[in-house]
């Protein structure tokens, strides 16, 4: 061997498992990841990574399963500091009785930025790398996450009355414009559209939201069928399903990310088929608030690419994405009445490739590929709770949880190491919270 055959890494990841996710349905034994900067260099056996590979850092993880760091594709970060204060309650009353008080009371720069970063902790140390978020002050959401090195898409927020972040439609539409073209082109950040739902956006301003996806690339996220209540009225308002209007007004499309689709029908399916629309399914949420059950298995043999979002901690009440595919796949099942529906693996797409391509990213993220971004987690299957493995991909999905994972990395750069955040500040952040839920308890009580 001589030197001109050795290629230099800076980190050797050495696992038991690997899931690479590209090609599907496979588990790896005993395989190592090069990382070279921001990329991935290689994905081989430990013995040729020993034959061709020198690394600056090796790392073992001899009872440890690494795969593409998690995406999750639907939240609302900020409203962490709203977890478990409006429990067991059905959506409308949870939201007009509770949810919009509390956000007009407090709702701020600042209740954004610590919200946010208190998610982003969450997320990071359960395994996830890139989120979704539709919030008030996208561009706190947005400068928090690049300086923290975690890729988001951030959706401004758009819906027909006043909020803390504008007066109303056309204020939200010129910010949002601003917004996109300030950060669209950050590796990191993903700027996009949030009308909030059919029912809070009237027609008028969802063609501007159309029209602003089309001239910029920007997505469009909302929230759509959530419930069989939002269908039947909007039946009886407007003569057409929320998906039908959707389609009317120029709506839906390829860029288009429809949250929830629990009350859904073969016209809605076909719908989402002829437009190339996607479907974020939040199924703990969508069970907690008794949303209804999203037909996963329809929208999978239709072709619809089908990704997965924890929706926010106000209503689910963690942002755990390992405990929502265990969730999601047994839900599924249930729905189709089919033990095999929703493969521990195809819940693991949704989570990676599926929400790697849902946000066009998916040449470059979402899977364990040569050339493709360092967005790796690293998940611990030592504990006496999850022996024997037998199976690594189905021990992720039905037996783990995310406080599992032990490293993390996004561009090749540690998020967490050892089971600790690397970049954010936790105890001064729990101190930050603990004041924000002195105030809203106090409010809460008076």
């Amino acid at each position: 061997m001589t030197a001109d055959t050795i290629t230099a890494a800076d980190i050797r990841i050495n696992a038991r498992w690997l899931i690479p996710m590209e090609p599907a349905n496979v588990v790896l034994d005993h395989q190592a990841v090069l990382v070279q900067g921001e990329r991935i260099a290689a994905v081989v056996s430990q013995e040729e990574a020993d034959a061709r590979f020198r690394a600056r850092e090796t790392i073992d993880l001899h009872d440890h399963v690494i795969l593409p760091g998690l995406i999750n594709m639907h939240g609302h970060a900020a409203m962490s500091l709203f977890r478990g204060m409006a429990d067991d309650l059905p959506l409308m009353a949870w939201l007009n009785d509770h949810i919009w008080p509390a956000e007009g009371a407090f709702v701020s720069e600042t209740f954004v930025a610590d919200g946010t970063q208190l998610a982003m902790a969450e997320m990071l140390r359960t395994g996830t790398t890139t989120f979704s978020d539709m919030y008030f002050f996208p561009e706190i959401v947005a400068q928090l996450a690049r300086d923290a090195g975690m890729r988001a898409q951030v959706c401004f927020p758009l819906l027909d009355f006043p909020t803390p972040w504008g007066s109303g439609p056309d204020e939200y539409l010129s910010k949002g414009e601003e917004f996109i073209r300030q950060w669209q082109d950050d590796p990191f950040i993903m700027p996009a559209i949030g009308p909030h739902a059919p029912y809070t956006v009237s027609d008028g301003p969802l063609k501007k939201a159309a029209a602003l996806s089309q001239s910029t690339g920007a997505a469009i996220q909302i929230h759509l069928h959530e419930t069989a209540s939002e269908v039947a009225d909007a039946v009886e308002k407007t003569g057409l399903r929320p998906t039908a209007r959707m389609a009317e007004l120029g709506v839906l499309g390829p860029a288009t990310q429809c949250v929830h689709m629990t009350e859904v029908d073969d016209s809605d399916i076909q719908l989402l088929q002829a437009s190339g629309a996607r479907v974020i399914h939040c199924p703990e949420s969508n069970l907690k608030l008794a949303s209804g059950l999203s037909p996963v298995q329809k929208f999978l043999e239709a072709g619809i690419t089908v990704a997965i979002g924890t929706d926010g901690a106000a209503s689910n009440n963690d942002l755990d994405l390992f405990g929502e595919l265990g969730t999601a796949a047994m839900l599924a099942k249930v729905v189709a009445a089919d033990a095999s529906a929703l493969s521990a693996h195809e819940a693991l797409a949704m989570a990676t490739i599926k929400g790697a391509q849902v946000l066009g990213r998916g040449h470059e993220l979402g899977s364990l590929e040569a050339g493709k971004l360092a967005d790796i987690i690293a998940v611990d299957l030592s504990d006496p709770f999850l022996q024997p493995v037998y199976d690594a991909a189905s021990h992720l999905v039905y037996s783990n949880h995310g406080r599992q994972v032990t490293h993390s990395w996004i561009n090749g750069v540690p998020q967490v190491q050892e089971g600790k955040l690397t970049r954010i500040d936790v105890p001064d952040l729990m101190l930050r919270v603990q004041g924000w839920a002195d105030r809203i308890r106090e409010q809460q009580s008076s």
